[in-house]
């Protein structure tokens, strides 16, 4: 089940409020933990048993980290059997097919793929226990001692599985102390709708776009139409991924809890360093809390902080897939943040703000190549491409119609993709009620008619 489809907006959605706000206050956490269950499982019931066992052991593992008396050595045995369990977990449904299959090709054995579906969201539940067992580890919470409400913070179905990554502390008093008024629930409802414009009328269309590119273009691509494509490419999944976010933060609102912000206009960034501090917040965060500053982060000298950085950014490749591409991803971001933790930041700080930004847009959109295709081989002829090396034309007639039929929806992208403005901030109410409705209505009526609305974060 995903937010952007009718059965949640007309059935789901409804009824879960519905018993919701007619319960006391003492069951609205049961509600919230059997509804997120029926969410999981409507795609995947299987994997609902994985993740109460992640549930059930970390709870556990809290639990035993916070009792007194409690030796140094033991609370580290504890904390390490916990980063285990979570890890091996994780590594065997996300990453076990890619080590045989690397096994397979450098040693040339016949071992058989297990060719499990990998559980939807386990990337972003996983990270929040651990997150979780650190900090009560460190000190910085207490342990969790009922276990609905841990087992709530685990499964919230609105964040559950694509994030924002919520940390414990974020919400830890939320658990159990959380008032909804009429104006946290409207800006929530706002926020959620405003997200889901930007899934179905702005990432759904664009994305046609880039599959047209991608699958459609008989020959060698000109270089104009493999522009054209990234560039929707990168449209297609902040729009995406950020709608997704903006109806979690809607529907955690609508339920009482704040979720950070996990995107903040990355377009707008003038350098790369810049851009992750607005790119999947919530995720920069996570590494930088729980691995980067671990590994000792800027304390120990210049060439270990770039160790770490490198170390940081391999594991945030690995982190979105199981495959190399995702991992040279990575890896790219990192060589890029150290040449701009050297010298290029101060470079650019002595440049104009528009090349600093067309330097910043420049190196995403070719890192979003990286991103896209997994064979070295696809990756090698879309940069020929875009690079005019492979032997065709600038642009050819299809490029023409391809910027000609969507000129409009471009524009529109460029515009979403900046900071409100104040024209936009002083709408009277009226009127921006109106606008947000009409939005939900366009919304729907595409999803009546949709036959392409996939999520993309999905898979990782």
């Amino acid at each position: 089940m995903v937010f952007s489809s009718l059965l949640f907006l007309f059935l789901f959605l409804p009824a879960v409020l519905l018993a919701y706000y007619s319960s006391p206050q003492r069951a609205r956490n049961w509600i919230l933990f059997i509804a997120s269950l029926v969410f999981y499982a409507w795609g995947e019931p299987i994997y609902i048993v994985l993740m109460l066992f992640s549930t059930a052991t970390d709870y556990l593992f809290g639990l035993s980290l916070d009792r007194p008396n409690r030796t140094a050595r033991s609370r580290k045995l504890t904390l390490a059997a916990s980063i285990i369990t979570n890890l091996a977990l994780l590594g065997f449904f996300k990453y076990a097919d890619f080590l045989i299959a690397n096994v397979n090709a450098i040693a040339g054995t016949n071992i058989p793929l297990t060719d499990l579906p990998l559980p939807i969201g386990i990337s972003f539940y996983t990270f929040q226990s651990m997150s979780y067992i650190i900090d009560v580890y460190r000190g910085n919470t207490k342990a969790q001692r009922n276990w609905l409400d841990f087992a709530t913070y685990v499964s919230l179905f609105p964040q559950l599985v694509a994030g924002p990554i919520v940390q414990y502390g974020t919400i830890a008093d939320q658990l159990r102390n959380r008032v909804v008024n009429h104006a946290m629930f409207a800006e929530g409802v706002r926020r959620f709708i405003i997200g889901l414009a930007k899934k179905v009328l702005l990432a759904n269309n664009i994305g046609m776009l880039w599959d047209t590119v991608v699958s459609a273009h008989a020959g060698p691509l000109p270089a104009l139409t493999a522009w054209i494509g990234i560039i929707a490419f990168a449209f297609q999944i902040y729009f995406d991924f950020s709608g997704y976010s903006d109806m979690a933060i809607g529907l955690g609102l609508m339920f009482g809890f704040r979720f950070n912000e996990n995107f903040n206009k990355p377009y707008t960034a003038q350098s790369i360093t810049d851009f992750w501090r607005r790119w999947h917040i919530s995720l920069s965060s996570w590494f930088r809390d729980y691995v980067y500053i671990p590994l000792g982060g800027n304390r120990k000298g210049l060439l270990l902080q770039l160790r770490n950085i490198m170390i940081v950014w391999g594991l945030t490749g690995i982190w979105h897939g199981a495959s190399w591409n995702f991992v040279l991803w990575g890896l790219y971001f990192g060589l890029i943040l150290i040449a701009e933790k050297m010298f290029m930041l101060r470079l650019l700080a002595c440049t104009p703000r528009w090349l600093r930004h067309c330097y910043a847009l420049l190196l995403v959109l070719l890192g979003w190549v990286l991103f896209a295709f997994e064979g070295v081989g696809e990756i090698t002829a879309y940069l020929s491409a875009m690079l005019g090396m492979n032997g065709a034309s600038l642009w050819d007639g299809q490029t023409i119609y391809l910027l000609y039929t969507n000129a409009v929806l471009l524009v529109i992208l460029v515009l979403a993709s900046l900071p409100k403005g104040t024209i936009v901030r002083s709408v009277p109410q009226s009127l921006a009620l109106a606008g947000h409705a009409a939005l939900l209505l366009l919304s729907i009526a595409y999803l009546v008619d949709a036959t392409f609305n996939p999520f993309l974060y999905f898979r990782f």
